[in-house]
């Protein structure tokens, strides 16, 4: 080669940083982009409302039972009241003392009894 030939000297190492940090760039204002315009929606979104669903039905039915009568077990005579209505009876009945006591533990005896027994359809 010819010294007095004025070649320039190429740095590629240079080169190659400068095209590696313009990438990066544009990779990273891409990612914010798409971060910024794609709405994901909640991976529980179904769920909770699933579960406000099943809280609703859970306290209308509580609501229910609590304002209306009706049975809790036919056979052995127990019924749900209303708690005002419960209280009027208890009320009524506790005027004499000795009957709403002996009326009281006669209830109990048939509340903690064992449930007639239910006939078994392969005998």
């Amino acid at each position: 080669m010819n010294q007095n030939q004025n070649t320039p000297v190429v740095n590629r190492a240079s080169d190659a940083a400068l095209a590696f940090l313009i990438a990066a760039v544009l990779f990273a204002m891409l990612a914010v982009i798409v971060k910024c315009s794609v709405k994901v929606p909640a991976i529980t979104a179904d769920r909770d409302a699933a579960i406000a669903q099943a809280l609703f039905q859970i306290r209308t039915n509580e609501a229910a039972a609590l304002d209306n009568p009706g049975w809790i077990d036919q056979s052995r005579g127990i019924v749900r009241l209303p708690v005002e209505t419960a209280m009027q009876i208890t009320a009524r009945d506790w005027r004499n003392p000795e009957a709403a006591r002996s009326n009281l533990i006669q209830r109990a005896a048939n509340a903690a009894a064992p449930a007639p027994a239910k006939p078994n359809l392969f005998e």
